[in-house]
């Protein structure tokens, strides 16, 4: 039975004790991460495990991805993790959801790999990121235009928001409320938008057609496309580089790291 610790985040020592590969860090990701979770809300767990060097050289490699689901006294748990290598070629390109689930708060695991990739996650980040929260906002607008549930109506606005506050900050936020009371880029989300995260609370499918004094879809359209005209102005005066300058260093850490528990060790060139 997996626990909540006196921090509200799951208890999984013994689900790391249970994996097959050991993790260097698991982190909370999702709602609970974005700053709207309901009372239902599924806990979404990420992070990364390590194959053993048999398992990288051999002929038939080990699994890349692993996932597990389970419930937790009603509540639904859901464990995702890549090998390092593989999270190491995300980081390297303009995905801003995997560098959410290493530089995530909610820590439920970590170990020092972690924290060296924490360490190089800021010579990580590229002007390019905003075309993945673009991508990620049209995605989010389009299921929200299907369901009229507020979940991807709240994503749309949080992922707009994270791409305009990295452009600007140079970092990663992606806690909503925050994002909310940050001024960053002179970019402010409507109002109504704490009404909506509030709303979300009570329901993890709740629909914004249920909602007294909801904006209408003329609003919305009308306040995402302003969203979206601030992260292309955003994109364009950002001081943010074209190209990361980590790639070696996350190569070597990657490198050492699969070494070291193999028992073996070599020295950079």
């Amino acid at each position: 039975m997996t626990t909540l610790t006196a921090n509200g985040l799951p208890d999984l020592t013994q689900v790391v004790a249970e994996q097959q590969h050991p993790l260097l860090f698991a982190t909370v990701s999702g709602a609970h991460l974005y700053g709207f979770p309901s009372r239902d809300s599924d806990v979404d767990l990420r992070g990364v495990h390590l194959l053993p060097l048999q398992d990288v050289l051999s002929l038939t490699p080990g699994q890349e991805t692993q996932s597990r689901m389970w419930d937790a006294d009603g509540l639904e748990m859901d464990l995702v993790t890549h090998d390092l290598a593989k999270f190491a070629r995300l980081l390297l390109r303009p995905n801003g959801y995997v560098l959410e689930q290493l530089l995530s708060p909610l820590v439920v695991h970590t170990t020092p790999e972690h924290t060296a990739l924490v360490d190089l996650a800021p010579r990580l980040l590229t002007r390019h990121h905003a075309y993945h929260y673009r991508g990620f906002a049209k995605t989010q607008w389009r299921l929200f235009g299907k369901s009229g549930e507020l979940k991807p109506l709240l994503y749309t606005f949080r992922v707009l928001l994270t791409g305009i506050h990295l452009m600007h900050a140079h970092e990663i936020q992606a806690d909503l409320p925050t994002l909310l009371d940050s001024d960053s880029g002179s970019v402010q989300a409507p109002d109504y938008v704490r009404d909506l995260v509030a709303a979300k609370a009570a329901a993890e499918h709740g629909h914004l057609s249920t909602l007294d004094g909801a904006p209408s879809h003329e609003r919305l359209t009308v306040d995402i496309e302003a969203l979206h005209a601030a992260l292309d102005e955003a994109e364009q005066s950002t001081a943010l580089p074209d190209r990361t300058d980590a790639g070696a260093d996350l190569n070597e850490l990657v490198v050492q790291t699969r070494l070291r528990s193999a028992g073996m060790s070599i020295s950079a060139a």
